[in-house]
């Protein structure tokens, strides 16, 4: 039997699956690393750190599950997106890399919207420019740091790094390519024109491929890191939510997904690219070539959970498992005891600024309401509600594009409470699904990377073979009725607010 291997490398660990050519998993092993903050709004890690933890994976899965190196057909790569690594003549590692989290690029978006205008980066790169992306990045790094913009040589995008730790190769795939505000989505090829205009040397960029295509072999230094056998090759993978998307079988349109991790994902596939026209949704090249999608994304969705949890929870509530319940089960649990509305309580979840449908680096969170009737109770209940009013908004831009999902079918961390579950069923008004798949955007990198190595014939039918609904819950109509009042007064906090959001203090 042929076995495959998924590699995803996030923003709080990397992750290894292996899985048979049938899609059971065999093995998953996450190795985690530092998240650095050197300056508020930024957000930076060690490329160095990525390969350590790789390596560290694929020892460990392939020892867990007993699968013989020789017998791992391909590897498929995701991760997080948008993020830079900079390289030098020699291949080293220039500074550590600026994350899609990081706020700090807001003047040079600015510039680049002065320079091209709204509509026409809309027109180039189907995307407004946002500080999280990837050009913004290098063009602060220029004009911040110009000793090392001067010795760059290659830039990559985080996955891709872990590809030429790899294979020796710069590669990347028109997924992660499509949130870098340098490619043209609707062609799925670098945009020479923004490249040009922007004075950066088209040669920085890596090669670029559709995401099932073969873009290098392991290297014999890479296994002796990793335990894989020297020559296995290695598939364009995707970014994580492409990835997540397809773990979840959103090959085709006609589906949508939500995504409860670090960040909050509303997914929907579509077979031409559809643009919003204010830009407030993301419209990107899906990794089933031929397809693009849109999405929405919030940026602290269980990110604002786990800070809840970490600075209002007790020590116990702060613990990962403790009797079977860990400190987000503990939560839903106290959440789950208030009423519908927090008694009047808010919470704006923008901790990091905000992307959908506010795209605003001073965007923040906070409590509103707060009375001496509240505790921690209602709080809890109120970042919950909050951060799924958020994804409605998502959900709503969506929809105005004229997709109606019948069914969204849910993952990430968040997914694993029947809480949340029940709770996005009622403010979606849309019935949630589970699927059998669990392991997200590493599962969806190695079904890839078996497209990619012929066990497949396309994803579409790996999709069909191996993912399945397993479980749904239907919206309460009573709930729902009751949480459209709340969602409308919850949408009229941000604009009462950003001018104060702007202010310096």
């Amino acid at each position: 039997m042929a076995f495959l291997l998924g590699i995803d490398v996030g923003t709080s660990g990397a992750k290894a699956l292996i899985m048979d050519e049938n899609g059971a998993v065999q093995s998953v092993h996450t190795e985690h690393y530092p998240l650095s903050t050197p300056e508020p709004l930024w957000s930076e890690q060690d490329p160095e750190h990525w390969w350590e933890a790789t390596c560290a994976c694929c020892r460990a899965v392939l020892a867990q599950s007993e699968v013989a190196p020789a017998d791992i057909r391909a590897v498929g790569l995701t991760g997080q997106m948008h993020g830079l690594v900079l390289l030098d003549k020699n291949d080293e590692v220039l500074r550590p890399a600026i994350l899609w989290n990081d706020q700090r690029t807001e003047s040079q978006c600015r510039d680049m919207i002065a320079r091209f205008g709204v509509d026409d980066l809309l027109d180039l790169t189907a995307n407004p420019v946002l500080p999280g992306f990837t050009a913004p990045k290098i063009l602060w790094v220029r004009e911040q740091e110009p000793e090392i913009y001067e010795r760059i040589k290659h830039f990559l995008l985080p996955k891709d790094y872990l590809r030429f730790r790899l294979t020796g190769e710069f590669a990347t795939e028109v997924s992660d390519a499509s949130g870098t505000s340098l490619f043209d989505v609707q062609a799925r090829e670098w945009s020479e024109t923004l490249f040009h205009a922007l004075d950066i040397p088209l040669a920085w960029a890596p090669v670029c491929a559709e995401s099932t295509l073969l873009t290098g072999q392991v290297s014999r230094e890479a296994a002796a890191a990793t335990g894989l056998a020297p020559g296995t090759v290695v598939v364009g993978g995707a970014g994580d939510q492409a990835a997540q998307a397809l773990g979840s079988g959103l090959s085709q349109e006609g589906l949508v997904s939500a995504t409860l991790g670090t960040s909050g994902v509303v997914f929907a596939p579509t077979s031409d690219p559809l643009i919003d026209n204010e830009g407030r949704l993301h419209a990107f090249c899906h990794a089933n070539p031929g397809m693009w999608h849109v999405m929405g994304v919030m940026l602290s969705a269980g990110g604002s959970l786990r800070w809840f949890r970490d600075a209002l929870g007790d020590e116990e509530m702060r613990a990962e498992v403790i009797g079977g319940k860990s400190g987000y089960d503990r939560l839903a649990e106290e959440a789950a005891g208030i009423e519908i509305g927090s008694e009047g309580l808010y919470f704006l979840p923008y901790l990091i600024g905000e992307r959908t449908p506010h795209p605003d680096p001073h965007a923040r969170a906070c409590f509103i309401g707060l009375t001496l009737r509240h505790g921690r109770a209602h709080m809890a209940r109120a970042v919950f509600e909050g951060v799924t009013f958020g994804m409605r908004d998502s959900l709503e831009l969506i929809r105005d594009l004229g997709i109606e999902p019948a069914q969204i079918r849910v993952s990430g961390g968040g997914a694993k409470s029947a809480f949340w579950r029940q709770m996005l069923a009622d403010v979606f008004s849309t019935e949630i699904a589970q699927v059998n798949v669990t392991e997200g955007a590493a599962f969806g990198a190695a079904l890839l990377a078996g497209v990619g190595a012929g066990i497949y014939s396309d994803v579409d039918s790996a999709c069909d073979l191996i993912v399945r609904v397993v479980d749904t819950l239907s919206p309460d109509l009573e709930r729902a009725a009751r949480y459209e009042d709340h969602y409308e007064r919850f949408g009229k906090l941000y604009p009462a607010l950003q001018s104060h959001f702007r202010k310096r203090y």
